[in-house]
């Protein structure tokens, strides 16, 4: 256990709340106009999954528990929830589905994360920052929209909607940040 200051504290951290872990689903820092910064965290409780939201100022200490953070690679989806493997040890691991959450539409066979365990137990998953994903449909380009200022909703071959360009058609391949599903550019193989 360590003492940080709320505003450093980021998605996927894990806090102790009274003896409680609970796993950071959202932290937003918040400066008004007038008055003090905050921290806006919302939290989901390890032992009993309960979502929690909490509020800090900014320069308040909250105690970050150190978990073992391991390499491993997505295998498959199943009814126990998400199946991954230790690449040196090929010791495998299931994964609830409330632990991977809604970034699970990003999860590719094969792919890398990191997988935060306490005791054994995977509590937090980092997938990496970015995937490259093929179109499968989009919307076609209305006559006089220029390529600055406007975007199109389009298909993702994982079924995830994103917007995107107006040059960028069905069968492009694009990379999207796994963070908030934005699009970032054309894929360059």
């Amino acid at each position: 256990m360590a003492k940080v200051i709320a505003s450093s504290v980021r998605k996927g951290n894990v806090l102790d709340l009274d003896g409680k872990l609970a796993v950071v689903i959202t932290a937003e820092n918040i400066h008004p106009g007038k008055g003090t910064p905050v921290t806006h965290l919302e939290l989901r409780r390890i032992a009993d999954g309960v979502k929690v939201t909490e509020r800090y100022r900014t320069t308040d200490q909250v105690e970050r528990a150190y978990l073992d953070d391991k390499e491993y690679n997505f295998l498959y989806e199943d009814d126990t929830g998400f199946n991954f493997m230790h690449p040196e040890t090929f010791d495998q691991m299931a994964v609830s589905k409330d632990v991977v959450g809604d970034q699970a539409q990003w999860l590719q066979e094969g792919m890398t994360c990191t997988l935060s365990l306490h005791d054994g137990v995977a509590i937090a998953i980092e997938l990496p920052a970015r995937v490259t994903l093929e179109i499968t449909e989009a919307d076609p380009v209305v006559k006089g929209q220029t390529a600055s200022s406007s975007y199109k909703p389009a298909m993702l071959s994982n079924g995830a909607k994103i917007m995107v360009p107006p040059h960028i058609g069905a069968g492009t391949r694009v990379v999207v940040m796994t963070a908030d599903g934005s699009y970032v550019e054309r894929a360059k193989d």
